[in-house]
């Protein structure tokens, strides 16, 4: 039986290169984070399998294919700072701490947060600040953000994520519907323009806020 280093770079060259993953930096991050610590003890064994897998809490942590074409589309520049929105399992906010100065990542269920912020702590990831809330809402205290990644799927664009966007940035988020979405490419314009492009098909769970579905929905 394989060990999960040998997994992991199955997974890159396998999951990652063959479909098109080009970015150097992202896959060196890929590489390097270990995505068996993100996932429930007893799955550890499937971490690196091409599919997304239940975290709890209803929620999932996403095929690792999904997040690495979210991040590459980003461009994301090692000076950047970047708001993440639904932080989950922690993953996609490890990657991104790789590739960024800093990221802001919001979660608005306590007990996945908690989660997150162990595991990060426990992998020495410094540039990371968590809190609870309504992604859709942003984080406006420590806006404007160079690049902004939504993790679940939206009825629509917050118009609060594109107002924190900074000149020149870029934001992919899933829009559709409940549990079948594109996957978007926003783009601001040095002039405040927004040119917003289609990327893919995706499934994400719902985007729950004020900007994005009822809890209940």
């Amino acid at each position: 039986m394989i060990g999960p280093d040998e997994m992991r770079r199955e997974m890159v060259m396998e999951q990652l290169i063959a479909r098109s993953i080009r970015d150097k930096r992202v896959l060196e991050a890929f590489g390097r984070i270990e995505r068996e610590r993100f996932v429930p003890e007893g799955e550890r064994g499937i971490a690196y399998t091409d599919n997304p897998l239940s975290i709890g809490e209803g929620q999932t942590i996403s095929q690792p294919y999904m997040v690495a074409l979210m991040t590459q589309s980003l461009d994301i520049a090692s000076g950047d700072r970047v708001l993440e929105v639904g932080t989950g399992s922690g993953y996609q906010t490890a990657i991104l701490s790789y590739l960024a100065k800093e990221v802001f990542s919001i979660e608005r269920i306590e007990a996945l947060a908690s989660r997150a912020k162990t595991i990060l702590a426990d992998l020495g990831l410094l540039n990371i600040h968590i809190k609870i809330g309504d992604g859709t809402l942003g984080w406006a205290e420590n806006a404007p953000y160079d690049k902004v990644l939504v993790a679940a799927g939206a009825p629509d664009i917050p118009p609060l994520l594109i107002g924190q966007l900074s000149p020149g940035g870029k934001m992919v988020i899933p829009v559709g519907r409940s549990f079948t979405q594109v996957l978007k490419l926003v783009e601001k314009s040095e002039n405040d323009n927004i040119t917003i492009s289609d990327i893919c098909g995706c499934v994400f769970v719902p985007l729950v806020g004020r900007f994005g579905w009822k809890d209940k929905e």
